[in-house]
C-alpha cells in the first residue's frame, strides 16, 4: 500500500511538473517581440514636425481609420483616427491622433512619479552634442540638464541621461551608455541619434508588475538597479527620488522598463476612466503568435480589457490582421497584434 501511495504521489508530482512546463511554454509564446510604442497626440502635423525635424525619425506609413472594428479595438466610440508609423534605427513608434472624439490633455501638474508616466529612451552617441541640438530647437526641459549617474551604482554608473518633452508634454529621454553597458550597437560613434532602447513605465509594485510582464507575457529580466541621489532627483525632477528599476526584454524590439518609486510614494494612480484618446495614453504594441492566446492570458490573470475581445480588422490599411488591447496592473495599455 505504501509503495502504491508513493507511486501516486510521484505521478501527481510528475503531472504538476508537466502542467507547469506547459504553462511556462504557453507564457513564453504570448509575446514574440515589441513591435512599436504608441503615443496619442493632439495635432499630428505638429508632432511630425517635432519627431522628424528636431528628432530624426522617418515616416513609414500614414493611415486614417474609422469604423466599428477600430472602435471596439481602442475602446473609443465614434472614433476617426490617424496613425503615422515612424522609425528610428531599428525601432518604431506610432503617433495616434483622434480626429474624433477629442481626448483630455495631460494634467499640467504631472510629475515623473505619477503612474500614467511613460517615456521612450532614445540612445545617442554623444550626450553633449544631443543636448546642444535640443537646446538649439528650444525643447522643453523635464530634467534640469543632462545627468551622469554616479559610479558607486554598478548597474547604472556612467550612464548619461536627460528628460525633455514633446509638443503635447509627453516625456522623452535621450540616453548615452558608457562602454561597459548597453547593447554593443549603442556604442556606435554615429549617427547622433541611434535608436530606442526601451520604454519606461511607472508602477506601484514591481512584483505585481512582474507577474504580468514576466509570468503572464513571457518577457525576461535583462537587468535591475536601485537609483537614488541628487543626479537621479534632477533627472526625474522629483525631490528625494529613489527608484527600483527592472528592465524587461522580449526576443526583439525595445525593452519595457519598470520604474517603482520607493520614495517619494506620492505618485498618483492612472485615472480609472482613461481612454485611448486621452493625451497621457501610451501603449506598448506586442507582436503575438496568437492573439486569442494573448487575450486568454490577460483574462486568466483578471487583468483589465480595453477591447471588447480579439478584433478582426476589416482591411490592411492599419497593417494589422487581428488585435486586442488590455491593461497592466497599473492601467498602462498593452496591445497584442498579428500583422
Amino acid at each position: 500500500m505504501n509503495i502504491l501511495l508513493r507511486r501516486c504521489h510521484l505521478l501527481r508530482f510528475g503531472l504538476c511538473l508537466l502542467f507547469l512546463a506547459a504553462s511556462a511554454a504557453a507564457h513564453a509564446q504570448v509575446v514574440q517581440s515589441v513591435d512599436s510604442i504608441g503615443i496619442t497626440v493632439s495635432n499630428i502635423q505638429r508632432s511630425l514636425d517635432f519627431y522628424t525635424k528636431i528628432l530624426p525619425f522617418e515616416s513609414v506609413s500614414d493611415v486614417e481609420v474609422i469604423g466599428e472594428a477600430y472602435e471596439h479595438l481602442m475602446g473609443v466610440f465614434g472614433l476617426r483616427m490617424r496613425v503615422v508609423r515612424l522609425r528610428l534605427g531599428r525601432e518604431f513608434i506610432e503617433l495616434m491622433q483622434f480626429l474624433a472624439p477629442r481626448g483630455r490633455p495631460i494634467p499640467v501638474d504631472s510629475r515623473s512619479n505619477d503612474r500614467w508616466f511613460q517615456h521612450i529612451a532614445i540612445i545617442v552617441s554623444d550626450m553633449e552634442k544631443a543636448y546642444a541640438h535640443l537646446r538649439t530647437h528650444n525643447v522643453e526641459h523635464a530634467s534640469t540638464g543632462p545627468q551622469r549617474l554616479p559610479d558607486w551604482n554598478p548597474n547604472a554608473g556612467g550612464i548619461k541621461a536627460f528628460y525633455f518633452r514633446d509638443p503635447d508634454g509627453n516625456h522623452l529621454e535621450v540616453l548615452q551608455f558608457p562602454p561597459d553597458k548597453g547593447d554593443p550597437r549603442w556604442h556606435a560613434k554615429s549617427p547622433l541619434f541611434l535608436g530606442i532602447d526601451h520604454t519606461a513605465i511607472v508602477v506601484a509594485d514591481t512584483e505585481t508588475s512582474l507577474k504580468f510582464y514576466r509570468d503572464t507575457l513571457g518577457l525576461r529580466i535583462g537587468g535591475e538597479s536601485e537609483n537614488y541621489g541628487p543626479e537621479q532627483e534632477r533627472l526625474n525632477n522629483v525631490f528625494g527620488a529613489r527608484l527600483r528599476i527592472t528592465a524587461l526584454r522580449a526576443s526583439a524590439g525595445p525593452g519595457v522598463e519598470l520604474l517603482e518609486y520607493l520614495a517619494p510614494r506620492t505618485g498618483r494612480p492612472m485615472p480609472i476612466d482613461t481612454k485611448a484618446n486621452d493625451l497621457w495614453h501610451w501603449q506598448v504594441n506586442f507582436r503575438a503568435a496568437d492573439t486569442d492566446a494573448a487575450a486568454a492570458a490577460v483574462r486568466s490573470g483578471r487583468y483589465d480589457y480595453v477591447s471588447s475581445g480579439v478584433i478582426a480588422l476589416p482591411d490592411a490599411a492599419f497593417g494589422l490582421h487581428r488585435a486586442f488591447m488590455g491593461r497592466d496592473p497599473d492601467g498602462h495599455a498593452v496591445t497584442f497584434i498579428e500583422r
